[in-house]
């Protein structure tokens, strides 16, 4: 029984002024939006999406009878809550987060108001900026897919609005909304391949400033980066042009540490761009690749080392490291060309050494005092870095996940004490030993290793790779890498980390599961990655570079933004008159058959003087009518008659009898009557 009655409009005002009734469409929209929003249960206060869901309950309530519609002043109250709640959460009516709230919020109220046929559309349109804004906090495969039936859930909404009020079967509206976007798909796909691309990611916003992100710090301190290890997300991946480099060339460079304040390791403040110089390069000893780099809110970018090229927006700092314009919030894509081995800054600067030999007062005064000593025992700097190695490497050193905490100084802690670290506690203990001997060393920070991926062709390093190592500047060589993790655990950089432990006490959860994976499991995760290897790079960084290097495949060459524009629009021209041909064959008038065209001109030819058929008569009926009111024409009028009515009724069609009706009707020659 309906407490209430509908608020809605009587069947007697205009159809855009009232709601259909019969097909349930307002059931529908409220469904369709129910089901866009339902992702920002992950990413949105509960109590927004909540909010929203409980006015969009209020209106499905309003639309049975069950609830009476709220009053304006109710709407403008609820209007003014919904927006002080956002800015007592976000502090502002701005940015991705409160944008998006406020969305939320305003589509549930504004069902609350919906009473006619414009309202009703205006919901599915803000359905669909709804569903555009779940690509503001993930652009993953399944979102994608789950957005997709989304955006058929809102247009079956639509087609239902404009069925009127009659009950349109729900197939048939499922049906027209898979068609229209299935006609929608060609002219999505030029648009997305054509139109000029400006620099940067298919998504302007998809993270804030304060969104928590995984990767490489600007500092390092101990365990910094074996925090790291407990991530298996990916940092990159890499596509090589041609070969790929072996497993101990596989160093990433990035961001690179001068400044030590007896714990933690910070940039220097000589970041100024490289200068040119002059460098001899062996082609067949490059590597040319493309990354598609995961954001991780810093500037770096990560290249093998020693990058030559620069990427678009970017510049390489005088460390050669490779630094972004802007922080890198959203995938990106780039191409570099390294060349291992590249002599680094072969002439040092008074200003660089002094910044490459400070170390704070008081610090590590053990570590300087073995420092001393090798410096003693050896004059040669290549000695004394020979000599740090080799004790590394002989005295009872240990690489584990989770190295005992160092509250005093960590340097002489580690060196002389607990003995047990990760890859950060030996490249700062490596350096701050090479400064105290009088050489120049730096902190070098990025990613070692990557797993090869068959099935995409291309190396997948994941936030596990994560490692630091040393550089030392040595005269007339520059700054050369050395990597003291290696004299400790050779299998660390030769096959990886899990290699490298001595258990698995302390491995994350997802190295514990992938020891006993089967061979079908690890190719299910990497057709797995491929798939998101693809996707991020032909459709979440399809940029500008993309687009040219696809269009090049084509055959196309290289077109500037006028000449993709034109190509773009005959390209739409050309489905738009596919569909139209398809349109206008489909709704074609019917062609009559021959043996009806025939038995037309036999009618017209008898109209012509004055014996016309009646709509209703049957043939044989108007021929015996023929025959008594003109008996000169009874012979040929039955004759052609009788031979149609054999064809027309036939079991089978004869093309001999057709022939002979043909003749038939040219000795139906009616003259004109006397009067």
């Amino acid at each position: 029984m309906r407490l209430f009655t509908p608020r809605n409009p009587t069947s007697t005002q205009p159809r855009e002024e009232r709601l259909p009734q019969r097909s349930n469409a307002l059931p529908w929209l409220i469904f369709a939006l129910c089901f866009a929003m339902l992702p920002h249960l992950f990413n949105q206060p509960p109590w927004v999406v909540a909010m929203a869901a409980l006015a969009m309950g209020w209106r499905a309530l309003a639309h049975w009878g069950r609830m009476p519609m709220p009053g304006r002043w109710l709407l403008v109250m609820l209007t003014l809550i919904g927006t002080g709640l956002v800015v007592t959460q976000y502090g502002t009516l701005f940015g991705r987060d409160a944008g998006v709230a406020l969305l939320i919020l305003m589509t549930g109220l504004k069902l609350l108001e919906t009473r006619g046929f414009r309202d009703a559309m205006l919901g599915v349109f803000l359905g669909y900026f709804v569903v555009i804004t779940n690509f503001f906090y993930s652009q993953e495969i399944p979102l994608a897919l789950y957005m997709v039936a989304a955006v058929f859930t809102t247009t079956a909404a639509m087609v239902r609005l404009n069925a009127g009020d009659g009950a349109q079967p729900w197939r048939e509206s499922l049906s027209l909304a898979g068609v229209m976007l299935a006609q929608a798909l060609p002219l999505m796909i030029i648009l997305f391949l054509l139109f000029p691309r400006l620099p940067g990611p298919l998504w302007g916003m998809p993270q804030e400033e304060s969104a928590g992100v995984t990767g490489l710090s600007d500092s390092m301190s101990p365990g910094s980066i074996s925090e790291l290890l407990q991530s298996d997300a990916p940092a990159f991946r890499v596509s090589f042009a041609g070969e790929i480099p072996g497993q101990n060339l596989r160093y990433w460079r990035g961001p690179v540490f001068w400044e030590y304040d007896g714990r933690t390791w910070r940039f220097g403040r000589d970041r100024g761009e490289v200068p040119p110089q002059p460098v001899a390069i062996e082609e067949d000893r490059t590597f040319t690749y493309t990354v598609n780099l995961e954001p991780h809110d810093g500037r770096w970018l990560l290249a093998l080392d020693v990058p030559l090229t620069t990427p678009q927006d970017a510049r390489m700092t005088a460390d050669h490291d490779l630094v972004s314009r802007q922080p890198v919030r959203s995938l990106i894509q780039y191409s570099v060309t390294s060349l291992p081995d590249l002599p680094l800054e072969p002439v040092l600067s008074d200003g660089r050494r002094r910044a490459a030999l400070a170390l704070p007062d008081n610090t590590a005064p053990r570590a300087r005092a073995l420092a001393r000593d090798w410096r003693e025992a050896h004059e040669e700097d290549g000695a004394v870095v020979a000599a740090a190695l080799r004790h590394f490497n002989q005295e009872p050193f240990f690489y584990t996940l989770s190295p005992p905490r160092l509250p005093r100084d960590p340097v002489d802690q580690f060196l002389f004490e607990s003995r047990a670290g990760f890859c950060e506690h030996y490249a700062s203990a490596f350096v701050v030993l090479m400064r105290a001997a009088g050489i120049p060393a730096r902190v070098v920070t990025g990613y070692q290793g990557g797993e090869y991926n068959r099935m995409g062709d291309y190396l997948l390093v994941r936030q596990s790779d994560a490692h630091a190592w040393a550089e030392v500047w040595l005269e007339n060589r520059g700054w050369v890498r050395f990597d003291p993790t290696a004299a400790v655990a050779p299998e660390r950089i030769e096959q990886g980390v899990r290699a490298a432990l001595s258990d698995d006490a302390g491995l994350p959860d997802y190295m514990l599961r992938s020891l006993d994976w089967g061979a079908i499991r690890l190719q299910l995760e990497l057709w797995r990655d491929s798939l998101d290897y693809y996707w991020s790079g032909w459709v979440l960084a399809f940029g500008p570079e993309r687009q040219a290097e696809l269009l090049e495949r084509l055959g196309l060459g290289r077109l500037d933004w006028r000449g993709m524009i034109t190509l773009m629009v005959v390209l739409i021209g050309l489905v738009v008159l596919v569909f139209a041909a398809i349109f206008l064959w489909r709704n074609r008038l019917p062609v009559a058959d021959p043996l009806s065209l025939v038995y037309r001109r036999f009618c017209r030819r008898l109209g012509r003087r004055g014996m016309t058929r009646a709509p209703h008569e049957p043939p044989m009926a108007f021929a015996q009518r023929v025959s008594r009111e003109r008996p000169d024409l009874a012979e040929p009028v039955m004759a052609f008659t009788q031979e149609y009515v054999a064809l027309r009724y036939g079991s089978r069609p004869d093309p001999e009898r057709f022939r002979r009706l043909r003749r038939l009707l040219r000795e139906v020659r009616p003259r004109r009557t006397r009067q």
